[in-house]
């Protein structure tokens, strides 16, 4: 009950200072002054304001704020400590690789034999599919356009390459069919990540091959009446997951669902009630080997164009090579071929919708293109000599993922405002705020901060974990000017949208204070 006070409370703050920073200071006539913009003593205030609330007050907080004409300091709160940035880190990749690789950079999914297939259409040894760190083998629409759209089959492009394969006037194939994911190293998950998160999209493993974002959706629908088994069904369909169904269908009464599969195994239970007046839902499940997935899938698309298959199913997945070491492929017949729209895009829905698995994927592309290997290490290695450019020292940030998933990555404020700057005075500057999710628009910021002043913009990335709220990008004032700011939150034991309400009551502070 104290908690659920103390919030209410807050809350309260929060709307008479958002009420304040609007509507501007009453004269002694009791007339609203419109023109007049708070000073930056006064925005400091009301931003001390908000800190120090009780529940505010026992989290930590990092603000700074920079004028990006000048390099002005407009705000700032223990700026110099580091702090758990959550998917603000996916700003430090992406803007490395806007920096190393460009926007026009395509990734090639190709399928390959030994030999080409004889005049009968039989390959005598194996097909192999190589993946190369497309992140988009799905059914996602691009460009990304307010929104992520799945207009499309989650297995278009491995059909494509199928379809692709039987033009070719291959019927037959003698050897095995090979998911080849060496391309990066063997690294599926980032360390520091949270064992839970491991079972959702959110935290899905790391592959040079990745079909449908590496995870499988598991829809769900009532029965024909009640006390029916739930219909359930897997997209993409492939033999991979064994599903133990107990959901019954109810009369009336809320959907209430429950599913667990343990690391390491494919078995996966449900369990629950869902109403008969239920449309459905799905939940998207994590793939333990996204290779042998994508392997099992191109099977079945193969078989259903009448190509037989006589060897077995398998995976080709790289050691750990040592970072000097770089991957080595053998000459092989190019068969079919996936081409994938331009990386400028990716880098759209990696900011746009906080996508962890394609930030991850780009941080092994980094090591793999411009550094030592295909690693975590290699991208990350990659990172910091680019924030060495920018002016970022190694004792302000440490990180041990691209996505922001590990607990264990730490970077400053300033550091992240630095890197901000930086950016925009790059050739690539505007195109990479471009990326960044619009206040009250699109992305994660959809839903958010759209009281903001008139003439105010914030584009930002956000970032949230348990206990951990974050948000840093540009802001334009009311008056014209562009900051550029970053503010963490942590140990906060608010619900989320707690510390997001005191994150965005400062910002609409900032975008209406007069520097």
């Amino acid at each position: 009950m104290r908690n659920i006070m103390q919030l209410r409370s807050l809350r309260a703050v929060v709307a008479l200072l958002l009420v304040l920073v609007l509507s501007g200071p009453v004269s002694a006539s009791g007339h609203r002054k419109e023109t007049h913009k708070e000073s930056p003593k006064e925005l400091a205030r009301q931003i001390d304001a908000l800190l120090e609330q009780p529940t505010a007050s026992r989290a930590a907080w990092g603000i700074a704020v920079e004028d990006l004409a000048t390099g002005a300091v407009v705000y700032s709160h223990d700026a110099e400590r580091l702090f758990t940035p959550a998917s603000n880190a996916k700003l430090f990749t992406t803007a490395t690789a806007w920096a190393r690789l460009g926007a026009a950079y395509q990734f090639h999914t190709t399928l390959e034999s030994a030999t080409a297939p004889d005049q009968y259409g039989r390959l005598a040894g194996d097909l192999v599919l190589v993946g190369r760190g497309d992140p988009n083998l799905s059914g996602r629409a691009l460009p990304y356009e307010g929104k992520t759209q799945r207009p499309f089959p989650p297995d278009q492009a491995l059909a494509a390459l199928a379809d692709q394969l039987a033009a070719r006037g291959v019927k037959v194939i003698d050897g095995d069919l090979v998911a080849d994911d060496s391309f990066y190293s063997n690294e599926r998950y980032g360390q520091g990540w949270a064992q839970n998160d491991l079972v959702w999209e959110y935290g899905a493993a790391v592959s040079a091959l990745a079909i449908n974002d590496n995870a499988v959706f598991v829809n769900i629908k009532p029965g024909a009446k009640e006390g029916d088994r739930a219909f359930v069904s897997l997209a993409p369909a492939a033999e991979y997951f064994d599903i133990d169904n107990r959901i019954t269908t109810s009369a009336t009464g809320e959907r209430k669902l429950g599913l667990q599969r343990e690391l390491g195994s494919r078995h996966v239970e449900l369990w629950g009630a869902i109403p008969l007046t239920d449309a459905g839902t799905s939940l998207a499940v994590a793939l333990e080997d996204p290779a042998e997935y994508c392997a099992r899938l191109l099977h079945e698309l193969l078989l259903r164009r009448g190509i037989e298959m006589h060897g077995k199913v398998r995976v080709h997945h790289s050691a750990t090579p040592p970072e000097s070491a770089p991957l080595a492929a053998p000459a092989r017949v190019v068969l079919a071929e996936h081409v994938s729209a331009p990386l400028g895009q990716d880098l759209m829905v990696i900011n746009k919708v906080s996508q962890n698995l394609h930030a991850e994927m780009l941080l092994r592309l980094l090591g793999r293109e411009k550094g030592t290997g295909g690693s975590i290490a290699g991208g990350l290695q990659v990172v910091k000599e680019f924030l060495s450019e920018a002016g970022i020292s190694p004792d302000e940030f440490a990180f041990y993922d691209g996505s922001g998933l590990s607990r264990q990555n730490l970077v400053t404020p300033h550091a992240t405002v630095k890197l901000l700057r930086y950016s925009a005075q790059q050739p690539w500057g505007a195109d990479f705020a471009a990326t960044l999710p619009v206040a009250g628009t699109d992305g994660t910021l959809a839903g958010r901060l759209k009281s903001l002043p008139a003439g105010a913009v914030v584009q930002a990335k956000t970032g949230t974990l348990d206990h951990v709220n974050a948000i840093s990008g540009y802001l334009t004032t009311v008056r014209g000017e562009r900051y550029a700011f970053a503010i963490f939150c942590n140990n906060n034991t608010l619900e989320n949208h707690g510390a997001s309400q005191v994150i965005d009551a400062i910002l609409a502070a900032v975008a209406n204070a007069k520097n």
